[in-house]
């Protein structure tokens, strides 16, 4: 009988926790699932007796140090999130053993977020936070939203839920890739190398890329410094990739309308934080892709998985070992 080994990490977010009632749902829901032996672990307290007879892993954090010896059967490693910048570079996975993610529930919620994220930029909603708390009675008018340019960095499944939400709310959207192309709703897609030619063009911006090495501030303070005083600047991907230094700068100078961030480093973010106190802009506690059912999501696209190596077809989501995503 195939052996799924699931360890969870008690200091990753609780919705990524899967529980003996949640894979008993998993396997009402997918008979296929019943032909397995499913053990779970936390914080690697039965970790390394499940491993020696585990054909697959959920993990947040995969253990790297001697994965073959200790794991002789292991053959694909699903992750909990989408995002594996924790996890590279891959040189310590074992080029037998598929790593894929889990790109996909994310979208629905992503793409409420930016459509919230984009509107209280629209009405200035991080300024009048501001004033609420100074007890300033100061009204800002501004026009609707339909017909502004979002520019969103990023166009996978986070970036197309932000572009949903651009379109929905009558914007131009223009996506930004490695490699210049992409379909969905994005009304323009553009190679990464030309970035700063879009930039100035943008009220709003929609982080949503993943970290790589290519990615990693990839938003510094000279491409911010392409942005309108007027644009404001959402990121729902990692905190990397944005000089929040420069942002913070920016924001308090004026030089920039406001900015969300959900997305933090480290987190949680630290009480003695500058960013708590940074005018217009808005901290959300990396809430913007998740949802309360994620675990059961998570079981049921592995499941779809399996049916899949089962059937003899290929894995989805499998993690480019070059590209790092």
């Amino acid at each position: 009988m195939p052996h799924l080994h699931i360890e969870n990490n008690s200091r990753a977010s609780v919705l990524s926790h899967i529980r003996e009632p949640q894979v008993g749902a998993a396997r009402e829901r997918h008979p296929g699932l019943r032909e397995l032996k499913v053990t779970i672990g936390w914080d690697a307290d039965i970790l390394d007796e499940a491993l020696k007879s585990a054909d697959y892993l959920i993990a947040s954090r995969p253990p790297r140090e001697r994965l073959r010896q200790r794991a002789p059967k292991l053959s694909w490693i699903q992750t909990t999130g989408a995002g594996v910048d924790h996890l590279l570079p891959l040189d310590w996975l074992p080029p037998e053993i598929v790593l894929t993610n889990n790109s996909g529930p994310h979208g629905p919620r992503c793409e409420d977020f930016c459509t919230m994220a984009l509107l209280a930029l629209r009405q200035r909603l991080p300024q009048l936070m501001h004033k609420q708390r100074e007890k300033r009675w100061d009204s800002l008018f501004t026009q609707p939203i339909a017909g502004r340019t979002c520019v969103v960095i990023g166009y996978g499944d986070l970036g197309q839920a932000a572009a949903r939400a651009a379109k929905k709310l009558g914007l131009l959207a223009i996506a930004v890739t490695r490699s210049g192309k992409g379909t969905g709703p994005a009304d323009e897609v553009v190679v990464s190398s030309l970035v700063e030619t879009v930039l100035p063009k943008a009220d709003f911006v929609i982080v949503a890329a993943p970290l790589t090495p290519e990615t990693r501030d990839f938003m510094g303070r000279r491409r911010l410094g392409l942005l309108r005083p007027e644009a404001g600047l959402v990121n729902v991907a990692r905190a990397a990739l944005v000089d929040y230094a420069a942002l913070a700068e920016m924001l308090r100078e004026g030089r920039l309308s406001g900015a969300i961030l959900d997305v933090h480093d480290p987190e949680p973010l630290p009480s003695d934080s500058p960013l708590w106190s940074v005018p217009n802009l808005m901290l959300t506690p990396h809430i913007s892709c998740d949802d309360p059912r994620y675990a059961d999501m998570l079981l049921d696209a592995w499941a779809a998985n399996f049916a899949r190596l089962d059937a003899g077809q290929g894995l989805r989501n499998v993690v480019d070992r070059a590209r790092g995503y």
